[in-house]
């Protein structure tokens, strides 16, 4: 077990595209050797059926993941039963980072569509985090990342209007793709409108007509989960309350 690993760079960065754990695997200053490290500390786990909880609210901290493929969903359930949408993760993100303060999860993640993840264990990324300066580095970048997005949340909720919560979700997550390496301009929804809904503080019927409003102003085209931003632009001014600088007015879509 404790032959040395032959280093295949090209593999590794293959390998981590294809997890997509280039957030904590191949940070800027890790040399191949760190790499390396972090490769074998990498375990990819089994497939998650569409529905399928990761990890439960008072499950202890094993681990942290990212989606590989797919994408998740993090919510608490009330004393009424009802569902509270904290976050939706996507392929190339990590979380399950709720943990790490108390070393207990704080909510439950639940595979929005079939899914697999790759699971890095608490305690090992951390043993050698503390020997790679530039692994601990990033790793502290990403926590705090995660917890600048909990705040906007927070904000989002508290302070804006419905139509400028939706606009913000959609710029939000074009950013997110673009971030990720995905297409950021046409793009799958992987959750419901009910989950945007339950996620931005709104009801069902204000998020379809948020939609339908983006959609008839020419900012974006809609088809069912399918959305392709249109104007950039415009699509930030709205979430900006129609304050987004020298952005044009939106163009009306054509009635006929």
């Amino acid at each position: 077990m404790n032959e040395p690993v032959s280093l295949n760079l090209a593999r590794l960065r293959r390998s981590c595209t294809e997890c997509s754990i280039q957030q904590l695997c191949l940070p800027a200053g890790m040399n191949g050797e760190d790499i390396g490290r972090l490769d074998t500390v990498a375990r990819r786990r089994r497939p998650l059926a569409k529905g399928e909880s990761l990890f439960r609210a008072g499950d202890p901290l094993r681990a942290v993941y990212v989606a590989s493929e797919g994408c998740f969903k993090t919510a608490v359930v009330n004393a009424s039963g009802e569902e509270h949408i904290l976050g939706f993760h996507l392929q190339g993100e990590l979380f399950g980072l709720d943990a790490v303060g108390t070393g207990q999860h704080r909510c439950e993640a639940i595979a929005l569509v079939d899914s697999r993840v790759c699971e890095l264990p608490f305690d090992r990324l951390a043993s050698i985090a503390a020997k790679l300066p530039s692994l601990q580095n990033q790793l502290l970048r990403v926590i705090g990342q995660s917890a600048n997005h909990d705040h906007d949340h927070v904000e989002v909720l508290a302070r804006r209007q419905a139509s400028e919560r939706i606009a913000l979700f959609v710029h939000g997550l074009s950013e997110r793709y673009r971030q990720i390496g995905r297409p950021s301009n046409d793009f799958h929804l992987p959750m419901s409108r009910d989950e945007i809904a339950r996620y931005l503080g709104l009801v069902l019927e204000t998020v379809s007509r948020g939609f339908s409003r983006l959609h008839e102003d020419g900012i974006i085209e809609v088809h069912g989960r399918r959305v392709r931003i249109l104007d950039e632009e415009a699509l930030y001014a709205a979430a900006n309350g129609g304050n987004g600088g020298q952005s044009p007015e939106p163009r009306k879509r054509n009635s006929a």
